[in-house]
């Protein structure tokens, strides 16, 4: 998943196989450090992809040695024109469409990841990541107090205290404490790295789609404090009722796999 995808830097790349969606980062000489362009793509592919029915499993991951290196701090300053249009928010806003797509997602991480990729990894369900690699948060180093969602990421993904150990220190952290911490959910050597990620994206295409994303939503919102037991026992009941689930009690006493087709 290292493999440089063309020697042109380009905005994220998409593509869609077997129910299996990958959208890779393309600026592998630039660490892949996301512009304004890719922000607009990034939140413009995640939420397309959440509606689509035939997608099951989203997975990102880049081009290169580098996962990401954040958002390119100085692409406003050299382009002024650009500056007059963006969105301060637009950053924070393509993390969270990430973080809310039905759909799950796993972060491929092939690299070095910091900044704002940090947040775009933890909006993942998944973070599979390869020895050797780093991360690190320089929001103090840099003078920025960070965006609300993302403190909230980092405080519901991995702890208070390595959410202010990360945040206040600005220190790079190493794979294995990545692991550790709970930023990563798995650690593999690099040449792994697309065979482990395609078998878990596998394993999650394969179970019924209401149900994953009704059991995603949940405990994402149950994570984050923002729980609604009403819309629960609403998905739950449309889960009960699909013909997925039809297909499931009967596919258990046929002793068979299950075919489900998201209905």
């Amino acid at each position: 998943m290292n493999a440089e995808s063309t020697t042109v830097a380009t905005t994220p790349q998409l593509d869609i196989r077997n129910g299996k969606a990958t959208i890779r980062l393309n600026r592998p000489a630039q660490h892949n450090r996301l512009e304004p362009a890719d922000l607009k793509e990034l939140t413009r592919m995640f939420e397309e992809l959440g509606r689509d029915p035939e997608v099951r499993v989203l997975i990102i991951t880049a081009s290169g040695k580098s996962f990401s290196a954040g958002f390119h701090l100085g692409a406003l300053a050299d382009d002024p024109e650009a500056a007059k249009d963006y969105d301060p928010d637009a950053f924070e806003n393509m993390v969270n469409a990430l973080e809310n797509m039905p759909t799950p997602t796993i972060a491929a991480l092939n690299g070095g990841t910091y900044g704002g990729a940090t947040d775009l990894a933890l909006a993942c369900d998944f973070r599979i990541g390869v020895e050797g690699m780093r991360m690190f948060m320089p929001a103090a180093r840099l003078g920025i107090i960070y965006y609300e969602s993302g403190m909230r990421r980092y405080m519901s993904r991995l702890g208070l205290n390595a959410a202010k150990r990360l945040f206040l220190t600005a220190e790079t952290i190493e794979a294995d404490e990545l692991l550790d911490i709970g930023f990563l959910t798995e650690l593999v050597a690099g040449d792994e790295l697309e065979a482990r990620t395609d078998a878990l994206a596998s394993q999650i295409a394969a179970n019924a789609p209401i149900a994953v994303a009704g059991l995603k939503q949940g405990l994402t919102a149950l994570a984050c404090g923002t729980f609604n037991a009403e819309a629960h026992q609403a998905i739950r009941k449309t889960s009960a009722e699909s013909e997925d689930h039809k297909e499931a009690i009967a596919a258990w006493g046929e002793k068979r796999r299950p075919v489900f087709k998201g209905r």
